[in-house]
């Protein structure tokens, strides 16, 4: 047996309980990972609450979480990409808010020893997320991008890989961040009444694309004002503005984890990654975790520390 947070009904973070469950077998290109730290994601506490129950129905109870650092513990028929013993990060095909979680072996990529473990588990979800968005909106170099809630999690990591392709970045978050996003090379500018005009005067030649990471206000009415249409505009935060105005809504995963995951690194390696960590919770305290999530307004993301 093991530990693992679950629901068995949705609703408010209090319907998250930690309890004993069966240790998951690992099939065909499968590992088990011994988890050490989960990211908490925003779509964490939507799945539990049930805003996503017509999309994305759940076998309850349900266990949350979709990524994970940790070490190999055991391997499935035909993994040769890891083995037992290996430290690891990427996404989980069972919830990771658990002692034990299994991992397709293609979607991990091994664990650098500079790479903190709360850090390792912060990647995976906000590096995917990224790196298929900016891909769906076919960016090319010297291009503007605008991204709402850079400094979250996946705006942070969109920034950055956004920047290495030499593009340029308008990021929207309060102004409490702004530092942060100038430091991450980006062009910070506030959230609110007047945001179309406060970018217009930040990019005077235009904005060519836009990620909706926030899902708040009418960031998806006035990217397709400053974008002129919904052509090069993607959500991954709000459905139903996306059905309003005609664009994209993002969801994941896609099979493009490990390449995410590898320029993510890249970045490690080069010494310029950032993805600061907002808080790391126990994960008996899942439910103080998911609250802060629903709150918003990080800098970076939520993790939980499992051993």
């Amino acid at each position: 047996m093991i530990k693992a947070v679950t629901f068995d009904a949705y609703g408010p973070a209090d319907v998250l309980r930690l309890v004993d469950t069966d240790l998951p077998a690992p099939g065909p290109g499968q590992v088990r990972v011994a988890v050490r730290c989960a990211g908490v994601n925003p779509i964490d506490h939507k799945l539990r609450s049930g805003a996503l129950a017509e999309l994305f129905p759940l076998d309850l109870p349900h266990v949350p979480g979709l990524e994970a650092s940790g070490l190999v513990e055991a391997v499935g028929e035909g993994v040769t990409e890891v083995r037992a013993g290996d430290a690891v990060l990427g996404r989980t095909v069972t919830g990771a808010y658990a002692e034990q979680a299994l991992a397709s072996a293609a979607e991990l990529v091994v664990k650098p020893l500079s790479l903190a473990w709360e850090e390792g588990a912060a990647l995976p979800v906000a590096a995917e997320t990224a790196w298929r968005t900016l891909d769906a909106l076919r960016l090319s170099e010297e291009e503007t991008l605008i991204v709402h809630g850079a400094a979250g999690g996946v705006g942070t990591l969109a920034v950055q890989f956004a920047r290495a392709r030499g593009i340029r970045v308008i990021g929207t978050a309060s102004e409490s961040n702004h530092a942060y996003l100038r430091g991450l090379g980006a062009i910070p500018v506030a959230y609110g009444e007047g945001l179309a005009d406060r970018v217009r005067e930040a990019a005077p030649e235009g904005v060519d694309a836009a990620l909706d990471a926030v899902g708040k206000g009418d960031a998806v009415g006035v990217s397709v004002e400053l974008t002129g249409g919904p052509d090069r505009v993607v959500t991954i935060a709000d459905a139903e503005g996306a059905r309003r105005h005609g664009v994209r809504f993002s969801s994941g995963p896609s099979a493009q984890t490990a390449t995410a995951l590898g320029a993510a690194l890249a970045l490690h390696e080069a010494g310029i990654l950032q993805l600061p960590v907002h808080r790391v919770y126990p994960l008996s305290q899942a439910a103080e975790a998911q609250r802060a999530s629903e709150h918003g307004h990080l800098t970076g993301k939520i993790v939980l520390a499992v051993v």
